[in-house]
């Protein structure tokens, strides 16, 4: 009995072996992805506050345009996991010409912005003349990297949905290895190299953000595997795909659009109590982007793996296999959070190399990691829940019902309050950011999941098998 019950809610040996092969080479991909922002702000930290909070700041913009990213990759990959269950080579190639094309636009229309008006963006949230500076310089010419990391999430998504999980993560650590050589020879002079300061770490980004998508092309080209599908494959679009692409990815990419503009409310509380007080949420975003690594990894195995099952017409192994993921990814992260804690000063102290940091950042930034810690269990159960099991079930309406309210009803009005009118202090303020969006939306998510109603194929054997499985 008790074998069954661990079977059943943590998975047995071919499950563990299957999500392993998927998540963890993507894990390894998103920690060197991750460690782009890290090398940045550690290096960064070592010119003070003011440089370290405008990149912050600036580095928004580019947060901004990877949840749009998102929000078409993570579309899209409803198709093509699902079609992977059919062997559906053809409409694969559809899909993926419209997600590339759309992330290529929406790079163009971000770069525009950040390079024609910088100060515009950095302004958003820091009146500071020095900061603005400082953050208008990285930002003019950091949106370079735009195109490269459209290409790249183009490429790895529809490498990840097919379950060809090494490339994008031997391409990552290319382009993470040549950043962080360039970072520490273009900000501080060494290697040969300029001193350039903050636009040194910003021609390190651009320069690395090319390196990967430029290897996965290259090898694609030599393997022709589906990354080089010509441009006629791609856009013979059957009649009637892009009505239904639309209404499948246009609620992932409003839900990733409210969620991020929602957190980017928040950085602008954050940011306008104090310039201090953006140093260290800066760093609580970058020590959160390496912990979320994990996550992310177990999330698309749980994408390809329960997507792949619905389109194939497998309902009952799809539901078994979410459950399991259910489970497993809050006591994960349990874990995790312990860790940051224990661990919280000796993480906060990377980033004070050249102790320039002032004390408030630093006791601020290890306050908040007390605060993330103990809640990150209960964070990552919408997470897996809306980004991991009802996406690839069909389901992208849901995510964005919730976010609506619990970020944009609940939670960022909370903040604003506490921040602007009761004037409580930074550490209360930021615990009402996690809880007051958490709480009402671990309740959802479980009901919604509990009711199965989150499972809706796009395959017509998945169409079948659900139809027969309501009827049986």
């Amino acid at each position: 009995m008790q074998h069954t019950l661990i079977t059943r809610y943590l998975g047995d040996r071919p499950f563990w072996g299957q999500t392993i092969r998927l998540a963890l080479p993507i894990a390894l991909q998103n920690l060197l992805i991750s460690s782009f922002s890290l090398v940045d702000t550690v290096m960064i930290g070592g010119l003070g506050d003011v440089a370290l909070s405008a990149v912050g700041m600036a580095g928004q913009w580019s947060w901004m345009l990877t949840l749009v990213f998102f929000g078409f990759c993570s579309g899209t990959a409803v198709f093509i996991s699902q079609y992977w269950g059919i062997k559906d080579e053809k409409g694969i190639k559809n899909v993926y010409g419209l997600m590339l094309a759309h992330t290529l636009a929406v790079a163009l229309v971000f770069f525009a912005i950040a390079f024609f008006f910088p100060d515009l963006v950095v302004s958003i949230f820091n009146s500071d003349a020095t900061v603005i500076a400082e953050g208008s310089a990285y930002l003019k010419t950091a949106c370079f990297s735009y195109f490269g990391l459209a290409l790249s999430n183009a490429f790895s998504t529809l490498l990840r949905a097919t379950e060809r999980v090494r490339l994008p993560m031997f391409a990552s650590g290319l382009g993470a290895v040549a950043n962080a050589i360039l970072n520490y020879g273009l900000i501080y002079g060494r290697l040969g190299l300029p001193e350039m300061g903050v636009e040194g770490a910003a021609v390190a980004t651009v320069i690395s953000s090319m390196l990967s998508p430029a290897l996965i092309l290259t090898v694609s080209f030599c393997q022709k595997n589906l990354v080089c599908s010509s441009l006629r494959e791609m856009f013979s679009l059957p009649k009637g795909l892009l009505p239904h692409y639309y209404r499948v990815c246009g609620p992932v990419i409003f839900n990733e659009s409210l969620w991020g503009l929602g957190t980017v409310g928040y950085n602008i509380v954050f940011a306008r109590i104090g310039y201090e007080y953006y140093a260290a949420i800066t760093m609580f975003r970058t020590i959160d982007n390496i912990a979320f690594t994990f996550f992310i990894g177990l999330c698309n195995a749980c994408c390809v793996m329960v997507g792949k099952s619905i389109g194939a017409g497998k309902i009952d192994r799809a539901v078994g296999d979410a459950r399991r993921f259910a489970c497993v990814v809050p006591l994960l992260a349990l874990f995790i959070g312990a860790m940051v804690v224990l661990f919280a000063s000796p993480l906060i102290s990377l980033f004070d190399i050249g102790g320039k940091l002032s004390d408030l950042s630093r006791s601020a930034a290890k306050t908040i990691l007390w605060i993330y810690g103990p809640e990150y269990g209960l964070r990552m159960i919408p997470y897996i829940m809306i980004v991991g099991i009802f996406r690839s079930g069909g389901d992208t309406v849901t995510g964005l019902k919730l976010d609506f309210l619990c970020v944009w009803g609940i939670a960022l009005p909370s903040v604003i309050i506490a921040a602007f009118f009761l004037k409580w202090p930074f550490a209360v303020v930021f615990a009402i950011m996690l809880l007051f969006e958490d709480l009402v939306k671990v309740v959802l998510v479980v009901r919604r999941f509990l009711s199965r109603k989150w499972i809706q194929p796009v395959t017509d054997t998945g169409k079948e098998a659900q139809s027969a499985a309501a009827a049986g």
